[in-house]
């Protein structure tokens, strides 16, 4: 029974991943009941993104920057992702979306994890070009970029995955990513995390 779940379970994760419209489909239409640990297994994904990713932004300044950058990307991005969830569904709903809370929040999670993945396969990206050009405004620079491309591949499975949930919808609620990228350049300038030594 047990290992018949955690089968389960795996499967709807790596369908999360590889097919994350599907994912949420199923669940808007009842179709699949996803196990508590699958949601968080979501979440995990994307704190592992985030804090792994932090790290390389420290490099410059040290094992306790390393650290630091490591919950601070963590708390900045969980931030930037939480503070403007609500007005996600509260304006969906007034613009005519007929999505519940769950699947509106699903939705969400299956893009921070592919966020979370993104920042992972960049990882090797802002490691090599760090310590081969460690000029503080270059390492800014190659952050930025990264950053850009991870935020086009989440605006990018969002869209799909709001289009597949309400294709009379289309991609409209991509615009709360935009409010998402702004509250996370504030929370990004006020933990300090653009300070490359």
């Amino acid at each position: 029974m047990l290992r018949e779940r955690l089968r389960a379970g795996i499967a709807h994760v790596g369908l999360a991943l590889r097919e994350p419209e599907e994912f949420a489909r199923r669940w808007n239409a009842g179709e699949a009941n996803y196990a508590w640990w699958v949601w968080v297994s979501l979440v995990t994904t994307a704190i592992l993104g985030t804090t792994t990713y932090g790290m390389t932004m420290g490099i410059l300044g040290g094992q306790s920057r390393i650290l630091y950058d490591a919950v601070a990307c963590t708390l900045a991005a969980g931030l930037a992702w939480g503070i403007p969830l609500p007005a996600l569904y509260i304006l969906n709903s007034l613009s005519g979306s007929r999505l519940s809370v769950s699947s509106t929040f699903l939705a969400a999670m299956v893009t921070t994890s592919w966020g979370g993945l993104a920042m992972v396969a960049s990882i090797p990206i802002n490691w090599f070009f760090t310590t081969a050009i460690p000029h503080s405004g270059f390492v800014w620079l190659v952050n930025m970029v990264v950053f850009a491309g991870v935020g086009v591949a989440m605006s990018d499975v969002f869209g799909r995955v709001m289009q597949r949930l309400e294709p009379a919808r289309g991609r409209t609620p991509i615009w709360w990513l935009g409010l998402v990228g702004v509250i996370g350049l504030e929370l990004f300038a006020f933990f300090d995390l653009f300070r490359f030594a």
